[in-house]
């Protein structure tokens, strides 16, 4: 059982602590919004007023925050967790943001004598729930070894792919192509039920088709009905998928369907539909079609 600290407890990171109280841990967990954490501090989380605050309290501390500029707000200033490290601990940054910029902090975290490790997952809440998730992890071997035991609490896949920084490249490469999969799949839904094939009938069809990836098996019911809450929004996932384009122009590789797809998302953002599960863009592209799906289904 380890002393853990997590800070970030929006869906996903609220489901990771959940799994890592149940598993025994003492976790003490930071959130901008309290009230987001009433039902963890329910369960016995201890709940801190400031980054810096959960980085005293734990030996190894856990972040999962939107993006880079959440990133450097939670890391930086006084009430940062770089002002509460000290030699021995260890930082998990489970963000999704640039590599150089997760480089970049780990490089302050070890002048301290502590040290970081990059840890994006892929799943969604679903599968987290599920106890399916998988962890990427960039960083040092020695550190890898010693909170492997705690990520595969979280998970039952972790893979150390390199030095820091890779994991995040893992996870870019990975998540580009759930947006360019949804588009895919948007597609032939649309040409199946303008070709007088129910929708229903074509989702079924095609979720149990030799396409249907578990993302596609788990988010393609989202074009009959939008989930109350998104699981991944368009925004969050336009994110990624400008850090892909970033990426790609970094190391001149080419991201047709990736850049395709990413016009798609600034038009549902266009639509109002920011807020919406990046699934929305099957909407989007009904449009075009003309079909007019409504918002809220």
């Amino acid at each position: 059982m380890a002393n853990l600290g997590f800070i970030g407890l929006g869906v996903m990171g609220s489901e990771m602590v959940d799994r890592l109280l149940a598993k025994g841990h003492t976790v003490t967990g930071y959130n901008r919004t309290r009230s987001k954490a009433e039902r963890l501090i329910a369960k016995g989380m201890k709940f801190a007023e400031s980054p810096r605050e959960v980085a005293e309290a734990a030996d190894v501390v856990l972040s999962m925050v939107t993006n880079g500029l959440a990133l450097k707000g939670i890391a930086e200033g006084p009430n940062g967790f770089l002002a509460g490290l000290s030699a021995g601990k260890i930082l998990v940054d489970i963000s999704t943001v640039g590599p150089d910029l997760s480089r970049e902090i780990a490089e302050k975290v070890r002048a301290l004598g502590a040290d970081m490790l990059d840890a994006p997952v892929s799943g969604s809440v679903i599968t987290l729930q599920q106890g399916n998730l998988s962890v990427m992890v960039g960083g040092r071997v020695e550190t890898f070894e010693k909170v492997k035991p705690i990520l595969l609490d979280i998970g039952p896949k972790v893979t150390l792919v390199g030095g820091n920084g890779l994991a995040l490249s893992m996870k870019i490469a990975s998540n580009l192509s759930l947006a360019v999969q949804m588009l895919a799949f948007s597609e032939g839904v649309l040409l199946a039920e303008k070709s007088g094939i129910k929708r229903e009938v074509a989702v079924d069809v095609l979720t149990h088709s030799a396409i249907a990836s578990p993302m596609i098996k788990y988010r393609g019911p989202f074009v009959l009905q939008q989930p109350e809450e998104a699981w991944f929004d368009v925004n969050m996932m336009q994110k990624d998928m400008l850090l892909a384009l970033d990426l790609g122009r970094q190391l001149n590789v080419p991201l047709p369907t990736t850049a395709v797809t990413n016009e798609f998302l600034t038009a549902a953002r266009a639509m109002n539909w920011a807020k919406l599960d990046f699934a929305v863009i099957f909407d989007v592209l009904a449009k075009l079609s003309g079909i007019d799906t409504g918002v809220g289904r």
